[in-house]
């Protein structure tokens, strides 16, 4: 199986991404609010991850989304803006959903959240693990393997293979995955889709009030841009 975030069809597979809206407007409501545009801010600085898994996540996003020229990649949309934002928010400490065991690994997405860590410490664990993981395997760390070399390691992640410590690969890989999607295609005022390039891309209109003009001109091209709900 290829890592999905190095798939050929990468703006295809995001575009369909989109039809899980329900989940982002799930964590982007718990989200707290940052300016729409990073053309007038300063650089981010995170308030949960530490220095190093700060870098870890930013070489993560980057490979799952790289940009080319369909449109930006995870880095240019603040996709680890929106995920760092999010750990300091009720969705992080697992507060929107039932955490008590049993838990039920692989399960089906009508389950649920299924792993005893909150979000933002399976974060913490998982992407300690995976840099401990990568130094034992290749002597170096994540953020100094080349482009094949990080995605041979997140295609490990997808399959299961590359044991992190206490985070299961395949969850941590979900998760990334999820927050990713989310981040990318999140409004704006929640840190990620800068200057909604991603709904854009999509021809997404975004939070317009009034559609009603539009509702029935099938086939038509909508000419308006899309807009924030700040």
């Amino acid at each position: 199986m290829k890592t999905i975030g190095i798939s050929p069809h990468r703006r295809s597979f995001l575009r369909k991404a989109v039809t899980a809206a329900p989940a982002v407007a799930l964590v982007a409501a718990a989200g707290v609010g940052v300016a729409a545009s990073s053309n007038t801010q300063p650089a981010y600085r995170p308030a949960y991850f530490n220095a190093a898994e700060w870098a870890t996540l930013q070489a993560l996003v980057d490979r799952l989304i790289p940009a080319n020229s369909d449109g930006p990649g995870a880095l240019e949309a603040g996709v680890h803006e929106f995920i760092d934002l999010q750990m300091n928010t009720p969705y992080a400490y697992g507060k929107l959903w039932f955490m008590q065991a049993p838990f039920v690994p692989e399960s089906p997405p009508e389950f649920g959240y299924q792993f005893h860590m909150a979000p933002r410490d399976l974060y913490r664990s998982a992407l300690a693990g995976l840099e401990h993981a990568v130094q034992a395997k290749l002597g170096k760390a994540f953020t100094a393997l080349d482009a094949a070399q990080k995605d041979a390691v997140i295609g490990e992640l997808e399959q299961g293979t590359l044991a992190i410590g206490a985070v299961p690969p395949k969850t941590f890989f979900g998760q990334l995955l999820q927050n990713t999607r989310e981040g990318y295609f999140s409004d704006p005022v929640h840190g990620g889709n800068k200057d909604m390039a991603a709904w854009k891309m999509v021809n997404f209109p975004g939070a317009r009030a009034d559609y009603m003009d539009w509702v029935e001109q099938y086939g038509k091209h909508y000419p308006l841009p899309p807009a924030s709900i700040a």
